[in-house]
């Protein structure tokens, strides 16, 4: 069943924007490249450089905004994500014959496959209960791979720290290029959260994105200076840089709302955005400026013909959490529904973007695609100064 009603419910006291009057969004404001370059600059010349990541599946993709500098000629990176280095990692440890001890701090655990095979090839592997949580929340289930929860290095085990950020690695390669270390760190990571035993992961995020659309449907609003303690990865990413965190699917999305296009038909009719990523599909339904609806899906498991038919089904309200967690994906969440949207208008982006070539408009904020989810950080936290707020 839909959700009727498209008035606003009442905002918490944690909301940072007010969104009463729809048509003061700020970001309908920002209509022009040189107008958010420009608020930008304001915010930089406070704070000074800011190094913003977005941490993904297979890459990371990282600006370092600099003040006085116009956005095309900031630093960026595409590299390969953290997950891939230790994966890469545990492959050259398993053709030296070592055994591995993980220690550090929750991540990304795309490396999960590389450690099943140093084990299968008679190698051993073990973790502290922190690393092992970038594996899976539950001890058990880590165990259950072969995988021995160890608080302290086993004698002849090759250490490997964990982790999605490490300042030090950034300050070698910016030095290394005469660049100046980050007076601020924005960090986005997809997060699915946990809430204990016997909770879902994925559930635990779709109910999160549930509560987010009911309580402030505003993405700028979802930064947070502190994030939600289910939400471990994206704490742990906080302890290790000491700046405001989001989720990657929020970093994208707040990227895209950048292009000018983009947010006068989200205000005209309501359009739809789809982010399909190396590991993941992301898409939201988006109507003057707030987000109305979420979709989440795993991308290896879904084609062309089943994405589209999945998102015809979500513009209208009518594709169920349940039925996409069946089909492998995380799910969908609904606010309220305004019977005026009609959510045609699509823009992609991502770097499988291709699986929807002539389905809807391509997009690239500041030219660069891969950037987005790093241009909306910045832009999130940049909107926020101007307005003399915190992140939540």
């Amino acid at each position: 069943a839909r959700f009727s009603g498209c008035a606003l419910r009442p905002i918490t006291r944690h909301a940072l924007i007010n969104i009463s009057s729809i048509a003061q969004h700020p970001l309908e404001d920002i209509v022009e490249q040189a107008e958010a370059e420009a608020l930008f600059q304001t915010c930089l010349a406070k704070t000074g450089p800011i190094l913003c990541l977005d941490i993904g599946t297979g890459t990371q993709d990282v600006l370092l905004a600099l003040p006085g500098v116009c956005v095309e000629n900031w630093p960026k990176f595409v590299l390969p994500s953290p997950a891939c280095r230790i994966e890469q990692e545990l492959v050259r440890l398993g053709q030296e014959g070592r055994d591995v001890w993980l220690c550090g701090q929750n991540m990304g655990g795309g490396f999960a496959e590389a450690a099943r095979d140093l084990i299968k090839k008679g190698h051993k592997v073990a973790a502290t209960s922190e690393a092992a949580t970038a594996l899976h929340n539950d001890p058990e289930r880590v165990r259950g791979m072969g995988i021995e929860i160890a608080e302290t290095c086993p004698a002849g085990f090759v250490p490997l720290s964990l982790g999605d950020f490490d300042l030090s690695l950034w300050q070698t390669l910016l030095a290394a290029h005469h660049l100046p270390s980050p007076n601020l760190v924005l960090c986005a990571v997809q997060d699915h959260g946990f809430q204990g035993k016997g909770s879902g992961n994925r559930r635990v995020r779709m109910a999160r994105y549930a509560s987010l659309l009911e309580q402030n449907p505003d993405p700028v609003s979802w930064l947070f200076d502190v994030p939600p303690s289910e939400m471990t990865r994206m704490y742990a990413v906080h302890l290790a840089s000491g700046g405001p965190v989001a989720d990657t699917a929020t970093a994208v999305l707040l990227g895209a709302m950048l292009d000018p296009v983009f947010l006068k038909r989200s205000f005209r009719e309501g359009v739809t955005f789809v982010n399909v990523g190396n590991g993941h599909i992301f898409a939201a339904l988006v109507y003057k400026g707030l987000v109305r609806g979420i979709y989440e899906h795993h991308t290896s498991m879904r084609t062309r013909d089943e994405l589209l038919a999945d998102l015809g089904e979500f513009r209208r309200g009518f594709l169920p959490c349940d039925v996409v967690q069946q089909g492998g994906g995380h799910g969908t969440a609904y606010g309220p529904v305004c019977e005026e949207a009609s959510y045609v208008p699509t823009f992609i982006c991502g770097p499988g973007r291709a699986m929807l070539s002539g389905c809807g408009q391509f997009i690239a904020p500041f030219g660069s695609m891969m950037l987005a989810g790093s241009m909306g950080l910045l832009w999130a936290f940049c909107a926020r100064m101007e307005q003399g707020l915190s992140a939540q």
